[in-house]
């Protein structure tokens, strides 16, 4: 069955992109960096919110299927077996694909752990033919039992031998991936740990390295699409801008406000992205379901960010659902880097 995310890869391909083939993923993929809190909260409960068991998570994870607006759910290969056998994902135009690697930098979640105090690591648990056929070995024509698709992370820190074992990292994985005939996609982190950078600097250093990183790649071994930080207008305008073959996504990052996430949404597709890929800015909300939908909405520009955050607050309400903050705290734009070009267009 031929997935929404390759119909609307082969139209922005082709030139013949339109906010409707904007790509939208969930990243529900938080257990390769965390425990418990990965699952996030049911907010159903009149006493408050209850964190969620990993039952509940799946179940949460099927809703969002079902309702069919999402184009890509990433998740942990122990997550999509398990929704494979629930047949979650049969007969869907949604595509499932899984995190092939989880550089140290992810596991901030653990809680009491100090692993976000050191410089990332390359790190991966996920065998690619096993993720994707169940083999130990791969076997090209075998029936995909996982999925072909996956994603890939680095993290650079402008540390000549970190920086050059990540790569070489990344060349292991790209040779496993092409003898698996699996395809990725290419997300690159900000660095972990404070590297002596403006936020105009980081930007700049950023695009050069994915580039760099790519330039010995031949069209086989590239990237589907990358799925970086929103950097800024101008960061992600000019790496948008230079390789029309390239295909920028932008990540979620924390959670914000729900103005943070309309807004991140609005400026990222004005600005050159074509995916968005978001985990705790869903899986944290109140209602995932109704936020989703709006999101669809913003990109499509039916709705601009302002509106959709009211028109939340008030499914909330009619709902009886207890907002996590007043509309008021909700509205505003908090993440700085998103502060300048929604003032500009208020």
């Amino acid at each position: 069955m031929t997935t929404r995310m390759d119909t609307k890869l082969a139209n922005i391909r082709a030139g013949r992109y339109k906010p409707t083939d904007f790509i939208i993923a969930d990243a529900k993929d938080g257990d390769a960096g965390s425990g418990v809190t990965c699952a996030g909260f049911d907010h159903s409960d009149p006493a408050g919110p209850r964190p969620r068991t990993r039952s509940e998570f799946l179940d949460a994870i099927e809703r969002l299927v079902e309702q069919d607006i999402l184009d890509i759910m990433l998740l942990t290969v122990s997550n999509l077996e398990l929704l494979h056998e629930r047949g979650t994902f049969k007969n869907s135009a949604m595509k499932p694909a899984i995190r092939a690697n989880c550089t140290t930098d992810c596991w901030a979640g653990i809680r009491n752990a100090t692993y976000r105090q050191f410089p990332s690591r390359a790190f991966r648990a996920v065998t690619v033919s096993r993720a994707m056929t169940g083999t130990a070995q791969p076997a090209p024509g075998a029936p995909i039992t996982g999925t072909d698709l996956g994603l890939y992370s680095v993290t650079f820190l402008n540390d000549l031998e970190r920086d050059a074992h990540a790569l070489e990292e990344f060349k292991r994985f790209r040779e496993e991936a092409q003898a698996n005939n699996f395809r990725y996609f290419y997300e690159v982190f900000n660095p972990n740990i404070e590297i002596g950078m403006t936020q105009q600097q980081l930007g700049e250093y950023l695009n050069d390295a994915i580039l760099a990183s790519l330039a010995g790649l031949t069209k086989a071994e590239r990237p589907e699409f990358l799925k970086i930080p929103f950097n800024g207008p101008k960061a992600l305008e000019e790496l948008a801008s230079f390789d029309s073959s390239l295909i920028v996504g932008i990540l979620g990052g924390g959670a914000g406000t729900t103005r943070d996430t309309f807004e991140l949404l609005s400026q990222g597709e004005r600005y050159g992205a074509r995916v968005a890929l978001f985990g705790r800015k869903i899986n944290l909300a109140e209602l995932p379901l109704h936020l989703v939908a709006l999101m669809r909405q913003v990109v499509d520009g039916t709705i601009s960010p302002e509106e959709a955050v009211r028109a939340y607050h008030g499914e909330l309400q009619t709902l009886g659902v207890k907002p996590i903050r007043p509309l008021s705290d909700d509205r505003i734009v908090t993440e700085e880097v998103l502060k300048t070009a929604a003032a500009k267009a208020a």
